[in-house]
This record gives structure tokens, C-alpha cells and sequence, in this order.
């Protein structure tokens, strides 16, 4: 499995149908709304490397309202906890 964190820039006042748009895109796994320098990091997972040009520059950049995004491949996973620790913000559910 190859795994994409796409960085997002989006029109702000829209960004909620904006993830929701970019989250019903198949091999879109998880689109966070997050502080900093971008809007939203959706978590792309396919199975070969062509799979993301099919959904990163051809389905997810296309999305009306989604201004500039910036691609990171990951190497490697080193766990599921290490995974949810990163995303996670400390708060009970």
C-alpha cells in the first residue's frame, strides 16, 4: 500500500464541503481541518504509484474550491498507535 499526506489550500469559508467532496473520493482514506499554513490533510492510500496521479492531480486537485495542494509520499509505517498518536489531539471522547 503507497500512502499519500496531501497538503491542502482551500477556500476558507468552504472548507467543510470541501473535505467532505475530497473525502468521498475513492482511495481518500481520512481528510483532517487542521491550523497552520494549510486547511486540510487528506491521507491517500493506494495500491500503485499511477493510482495517485488517477486521484491526486486527477480527481482531488480538481475539486472546485481547492487552491494548491502539496503531495508527501511516506516510506514507511512503523505502527497503527504511532499513526493515531500523530493525528490525535489529546482530547476524550
Amino acid at each position: 500500500m503507497i500512502t499519500a499526506i496531501v497538503l491542502i489550500k482551500t477556500s476558507v469559508d468552504r472548507i467543510p464541503e470541501i473535505a467532505e467532496a475530497i473525502a468521498a473520493i475513492e482511495g481518500v482514506s481520512e481528510v483532517y481541518s487542521v491550523t497552520g499554513g494549510y486547511d486540510l490533510v487528506a491521507m491517500v492510500r493506494v495500491r500503485r504509484h499511477d493510482d495517485l496521479a488517477e486521484v491526486i492531480p486527477g480527481r482531488l486537485n480538481k475539486v472546485p474550491g481547492v487552491a494548491h495542494t502539496e503531495t508527501q509520499i511516506a516510506f514507511r509505517t512503523y505502527s497503527q498507535h504511532d499513526l493515531e498518536a500523530a493525528f490525535a489531539l489529546g482530547l476524550d471522547e
